[in-house]
């Protein structure tokens, strides 16, 4: 029997796994997917994020395959500079910001766990389906058997079955209104390791309301193209031509921007959930992979101090921190900012408090 069975090998299990091996716990993820492939786009890590990557001996390799933006700018579609605002170790931080594909970052937190517990250590083609809790820990039945361990961590994504039998009553996902267009084209590389380099771009659409999810919306299905170019007609970026990098991107993917309510209670007894299983915001503000990696931080180091209570103490400290997140996420997605520097600095700033993003400063 392992201590901790994780269902979900994306970036918040891998991390978990990994940080659980740092403390003397042993895990096994479990993933459905028959096998790993480095898959998505892009995505960029907080700073304290990349605090707990370092921590875990991966800053070296993180900086390899990432790119360190020292700040995020604002341009009207004439291209005209509105706001910029320093990021990472330009905006006082004590780690970098990184950009990086979410596959590469996947395969290196992968590489990593084999490397270090062995290929067991990550069960592929094996489904967690559900869960009974037992007098000594937990059995859960998955596509390859049953299995038992001392605790279960749902880390099994935004359709997480192990949220779902946690709260059988409905807990829909929420449309913000808004379709995302993502993709990540051919451009010059920023990394000296590199071959090669990645444009990430992301388009939000607005559509409607926010509201009940379609029943056509899909993760990860292919962009309509001319859609996309059409609302690019009239940008006139004179540093980049955004028309061409939609052109240039192959495949061009579609996703519903959706969250889901804060939970009054995550997790019970030797059961509990990580990262989008447990808290689902919009991909703003770099904060959802980031939230699932500072999760594992905050998740091994509390089974560690007491196993039998470290899942309660865990959720205890992370559920407050990621639902004042996802709230901020939908503030920021929804304020009306008008085109002031003022007015930006002003909505970031408020931002950066919310999250708690300046605790993460030098």
């Amino acid at each position: 029997m392992t201590d901790v069975l994780i269902a979900g090998g994306g970036i918040g299990g891998l991390t978990a796994a990994l940080t659980l091996h740092a403390r003397g716990i042993r895990s096994t993820v479990f993933e459905r997917a028959s096998q790993s492939r480095p898959l998505g786009v892009g995505i960029n890590l907080l700073p304290h994020a990349v605090s707990v990557l370092n921590g875990l001996g991966l800053g070296d390799e993180l900086e390899r395959r990432a790119v360190a933006p020292t700040s995020i700018t604002y341009y009207d579609t004439d291209g005209e500079l509105l706001f910029r605002e320093p990021r990472g170790i330009d905006g006082g931080y004590g780690y970098p910001q990184y950009s990086v594909h979410r596959g590469s970052l996947q395969m290196m937190l992968l590489s990593a766990l084999r490397e270090r517990l062995g290929n067991s250590a990550v069960r592929t083609g094996a489904a967690v389906n559900g869960f009974t809790e037992t007098a000594d820990g937990v059995r859960v039945s998955t596509s390859a058997g049953e299995f038992t361990a001392s605790a279960l961590v749902g880390a099994d994504g935004i359709h997480s079955t192990v949220r779902a039998q946690l709260h059988p009553r409905r807990d829909p996902l929420l449309w913000s209104g808004t379709r995302m267009f993502r993709g990540a084209a051919p451009g010059e590389s920023r990394t000296p390791t590199a071959s090669g380099g990645l444009i990430n771009w992301v388009l939000m659409m607005p559509q409607s309301k926010p509201g009940p999810l379609p029943g056509d919306a899909k993760w990860n299905r292919p962009g309509d193209r001319s859609t996309i170019l059409e609302h690019l007609e009239h940008w006139r970026l004179g540093f980049l031509d955004a028309a061409d990098l939609v052109r240039r991107t192959d495949p061009v993917l579609e996703y519903p921007m959706v969250d889901r309510d804060v939970l009054p209670w995550w997790g019970q007894g030797q059961v509990t959930l990580l990262g989008d299983a447990a808290h689902p915001m919009y991909p703003v503000g770099a904060n959802g992979g980031s939230q699932a990696i500072v999760d594992a931080r905050v998740l091994a180091d509390e089974l560690a101090r007491d196993f039998d209570g470290g899942l309660l103490a865990y959720e205890q400290i992370r559920r407050t921190q990621t639902a004042d997140v996802l709230t901020a996420n939908r503030e920021l997605h929804t304020t009306d900012t008008t085109q002031r520097p003022e007015d930006l600095a002003r909505v970031t700033g408020k931002y950066r408090k919310d999250t708690r993003a300046d605790t993460a400063r030098t």
